[in-house]
């Protein structure tokens, strides 16, 4: 089975870097916009990209981004109840001008999914 996600949006808000965990992990969030041809209304896709590189400082509120990773599930406690959410996890963010990277990132993609010997 595969988890594997492509999606290109707008940064809603400025990304909010955080750390997490007993180790101090740096995690940066993401919120995307995505408008869909044809539909009436975006959707709002959260993205958490762990130890992304310094460069990801440079990104700002209404980049154009395209994020290749995958679909997670966590949970967490929240005022004693059990909450939960669902996000991509981001192995590549490339802001979409940079052609050659999104390139690259998206032909990693056809590599995971292309049964093999058939490419």
């Amino acid at each position: 089975m595969l988890n594997i996600v492509a999606v290109r949006g707008h940064l809603s808000r400025p990304p909010e870097e955080r750390l997490v965990g007993k180790t101090g992990a740096r995690v940066l969030s993401l919120e995307l916009t995505v408008r869909r041809p044809g539909a009436e209304r975006a959707d709002s896709v959260p993205v958490v990209w762990h130890d992304a590189p310094p460069a990801a400082a440079a990104l700002a509120a209404g980049d154009d981004v395209v994020v290749v990773g995958h679909v997670a599930r966590r949970f967490f406690r929240v005022g004693g109840a059990t909450q939960s959410r669902t996000e991509v996890v981001a192995e590549v963010v490339v802001p979409a001008r940079r052609a050659r990277g999104v390139k690259a990132a998206l032909e990693r993609v056809v590599a995971e999914v292309t049964p093999a010997g058939r490419g």
